[in-house]
């Protein structure tokens, strides 16, 4: 599928149809994942697969969002800071924020990619996950990804993205131009200010 493609298609899910998804297609979205760029080429992300029932469960809860039990299979991406912290100070805690976002979306465009449809939950108790998945204390949780197939709600519309104009400044804070790339886009351009 054409980047662009994959792209637009991406979307948040939180109704799952509760065919499980192949972990083998995740590992492969996961191998995407850890091509990204990293702070000093140092990749301080791990991806933790959970597929039995009952823990996946006990996660919803801890995320208060059960549509995330009808996915049944999921990854928690977490980093570890602490060498880049070593390497690079309070810095550090900063490139691996980043890295772990850019990675995380690697991820879910892989998934798109692959037809399988997820949710990037970032809302959780981080402290009871840790200790439900043993996850050692000085490692972060960066994101819970519920993976599976879309079941459709009836009446569930997309909510549109911003325009690409309304997301720019120029040269310095709220200053704006319209630029002719405008006016080529295919978008609904016809007030007189694009012409």
């Amino acid at each position: 599928m054409e980047f662009s493609k994959v792209v637009k298609k991406r979307k948040s899910v939180n109704a799952f149809s509760g065919k499980k998804a192949s972990w083998k297609d995740v590992l492969e979205a996961i191998d995407d994942a850890i091509q990204g760029p990293f702070a000093g080429n140092h990749n301080n992300l791990r991806f933790l697969i959970v597929e039995d029932g009952g823990m996946i469960k006990e996660l919803a809860g801890l995320c208060e969002q059960n549509w995330i039990n009808e996915s049944g299979l999921l990854v928690v991406v977490c980093s570890d800071d602490t060498h880049l912290e070593n390497i690079y100070g309070e810095r550090g805690r900063i490139y691996s924020r980043q890295q772990a976002g850019a990675a995380i979306q690697t991820f879910l465009l892989k998934l798109t990619e692959l037809g399988l449809s997820s949710c990037w939950v970032g809302s959780y108790a981080d402290e009871i996950v840790k200790e439900k998945l043993k996850i050692p204390q000085h490692i972060q949780v960066e994101a819970i990804v519920p993976i599976g197939y879309e079941r459709r709600v009836k009446g569930a519309g997309r909510k549109p993205k911003k325009k690409l104009e309304s997301v720019l400044y120029w040269e310095e804070w709220d200053k704006t131009r319209k630029p002719a790339f405008f006016r080529n886009r295919e978008e609904d351009y016809d007030a007189p200010e694009y012409r």
